[in-house]
């Protein structure tokens, strides 16, 4: 029998999550059946949208949900033979038993020197949220100027870097001086940081005189009405997070978008990268392909410890991490 460590929500989130949020138990896991394997935490994800589905995707008493990186330890499916690394979406526990249905084998080419902890990073659920935001959603053309927030993120950082291999100007904002350095070690055009600023639409004037043909939205919030009036006349907003609104006990009012964009007809449509899932083993490969030609750089924010699950997510929604959060165990 193996013991399993979980962190559970005993209480949900009401504001700001609080250690007095969550609970680490044990408990012990049965041998796999056949077609079952056992399966050990290598790398855990935290990230931001835990918290807002937290609350319709749990209940109190759930094991917090999220991603991580797994070893197969036991088989009794040939599909995953002990050894083999996989993807799984089983939250925040040491190990679990599945029945394969719900894991995604890590590319078996997956170069011997680049950390698995990516699979949850740039070469995993962040890249492809980048990636189908740019494609898919904004529809990024050569010459055009992109601008993304929270850009020194797991998602932002490559969104920026996607954008400038597609030959894009790309603007960024981040809440840091040290996270500034890192957009320009990236190659961003310009980038800033809006704590600092006097004006933020004064900031982005000056970034891009111009305007924005495409912004990647992963903040919402007040900062959001002031973007969309530097927009120019049928630019497009991807809508991928509102980090801004997640901890919010009132939600928060106005000002409202709506007549900016009548005016400049502009396009906003939200999106989830699952819904491009049937196209996730070719941009995999073509995230890693980039990675390996020295074009797609990233950086890692890992806390050690499975202990530390709780204080990696708070560190998170606070800001702390440059790049990918992840929990090494």
């Amino acid at each position: 029998m193996v013991q399993a460590k979980t962190w559970v929500l005993i209480k949900h989130f009401d504001g700001f999550p609080k250690n007095s949020n969550f609970e680490l138990k044990v408990e012990e896991l049965p041998e796999p059946k056949d077609g079952e394997v056992l399966l050990e935490a290598v790398f855990l994800s935290v990230d931001p949208y835990m918290r807002p589905f937290s609350a319709f995707r749990m209940k109190e008493g759930d094991v917090m949900i999220g991603t991580q990186v797994a070893k197969v330890i036991q088989s009794k499916n040939p599909a995953f033979p002990v050894g083999s690394h996989v993807v799984s979406r089983s939250g925040w526990r040491t190990h679990s038993v599945s029945d394969g249905t719900d894991l995604v084998p890590v590319m078996p080419e997956w170069p011997q020197d680049v950390s698995l902890s990516l699979a949850l990073g740039s070469i995993g659920m962040p890249g492809l949220t980048a990636l189908y935001g740019i494609e898919e959603v904004l529809g990024l053309q050569k010459g055009e100027t992109l601008l993304v927030n929270a850009a020194a993120g797991a998602v932002g950082s490559v969104v920026g870097q996607i954008a400038k291999i597609k030959g894009c100007k790309v603007v960024g904002s981040a809440g840091s001086d040290a996270k500034v350095a890192f957009l320009k070690e990236l190659g961003f055009d310009e980038a800033f940081n809006y704590k600092t600023v006097d004006s933020l639409e004064e900031a982005l004037k000056k970034a891009s005189p111009e305007g924005y043909d495409c912004f990647f939205e992963n903040v919402g919030g007040a900062s959001s009405s002031v973007t969309l009036q530097q927009m120019k006349d049928f630019g497009r907003i991807a809508v991928c997070g509102t980090i801004s609104t997640y901890n919010d006990t009132n939600p928060q009012t106005g000002p409202y978008p709506h007549f900016a964009m009548i005016v400049k007809q502009l396009k906003m449509e939200g999106f989830m990268q699952s819904r491009w899932e049937h196209k996730h083993p070719e941009s995999i490969k073509r995230l890693m392909g980039w990675l390996k030609e020295g074009k797609l750089q990233f950086r890692e924010h890992i806390t050690k410890g499975f202990e530390n699950m709780p204080a990696a997510f708070m560190g998170l929604l606070q800001g702390e991490n440059i790049g990918k959060a992840v929990v090494a165990v």
